[in-house]
């Protein structure tokens, strides 16, 4: 049995500590005497610098542009949804005055619930009295139908929410509207023109880009290309543009390209999208070529000129 402490085992054990700097002086000369006697130890570090040597080779993944925006749209939903109270926290809240009423409250209980009885006799004569006006599908269809509506109405107003929050919360709920009216439209278009918050420009595109069938939209899309300033923005929509195959984006792009301090990375985006645009390649498999994704009629406007 070996005098010296490093045996096979420990030897083994500490060869990336060998590798690295982290190693005492001490142990290392000890180690390397192992090592200069022990030939199968020799191998094992022979193949350990070896993957050492492949590791430090590979490069670094970049992390997509649309990482960043990403991540803290999520954060911010996740931040509104912790932050909101739970409904039975809000209703605790306002039963709990409720809860210890003192005489003159006691009154005003009786005579509530007094004229509740009255309002609810009254509803269910009248009920009876104009069943033949309207039949039981016709009634139970009217709240199905002003469901979307109100959906739509919220969405507004929260997109004229003063709070980034909130604004990023309408435009993640368009997504699950079944059909999204012109107003709504409107409002995201604007929405991407003019918001201060560059997450919220970068997520109301993306939900706008879900909309690209409507030629409302592409019209709005392209018409957005000169007005942005954040590269980000910038290199999003010329995406957009090339995954919807709006070849009428190639005069606007090109007119983005002569805009003075264009970010590099930005104009070689465009580059690329205009050439790809111009000689006709889909870049989206799941998108018809050559023709407005199913629409009656072609938009000439979407044609580049030779």
């Amino acid at each position: 049995m070996e005098s010296n402490p490093f045996n096979c085992d420990n030897t083994r054990e500490r060869l990336v500590d060998w590798l690295s700097p982290r190693l005492p002086a001490t142990e290392r000369a000890e180690m390397e005497a192992h090592l200069a006697r022990c030939p199968a130890c020799r191998q094992e570090l022979a193949a350990l610098q070896q993957l050492w040597s492949t590791l430090g080779a590979v490069d670094t993944p970049e992390p997509s542009e649309q990482l960043r925006p990403r991540f803290y749209s999520m954060l911010a939903e996740f931040q509104a949804a912790e932050s909101r109270p739970t409904l039975w926290e809000q209703a605790k809240r306002w039963l709990q005055p409720l809860l210890q009423p003192g005489p003159g409250l006691r009154l005003a209980y009786t005579l509530l619930v007094l004229v509740a009885g009255l309002a609810i006799g009254y509803g269910v004569s009248n009920q009876r009295q104009g069943a033949g006006a309207g039949s039981p599908a016709t009634l139970a269809a009217a709240p199905e139908a002003a469901a979307p509506d109100q959906e739509q109405r919220m969405v507004l107003a929260m997109l004229e929410n003063p709070s980034a929050t909130q604004r990023l919360r309408a435009v993640s709920s368009t997504k699950d509207i079944a059909q999204v009216n012109e107003q709504v439209v409107n409002a995201l278009l604007s929405t991407l023109n003019n918001d201060p918050n560059v997450n919220v420009r970068l997520a109301t595109l993306e939900a706008l880009a879900e909309l690209g069938r409507d030629p409302v939209v592409r019209q709005g899309l392209v018409h957005s290309l000169t007005l942005q300033e954040s590269p980000l923005v910038q290199s999003a929509l010329a995406d957009v543009m090339v995954q919807l195959q709006v070849r009428r984006s190639v005069k606007p792009l090109r007119q983005l390209l002569q805009q003075g301090g264009l970010n590099e990375a930005v104009k070689t985006k465009i580059e690329s999208s205009i050439k790809t645009l111009s000689n006709g390649r889909n870049a989206d498999p799941s998108i018809p070529h050559n023709h407005e994704t199913q629409q009656p009629r072609t938009d000439s406007r979407d044609t580049v000129a030779a």
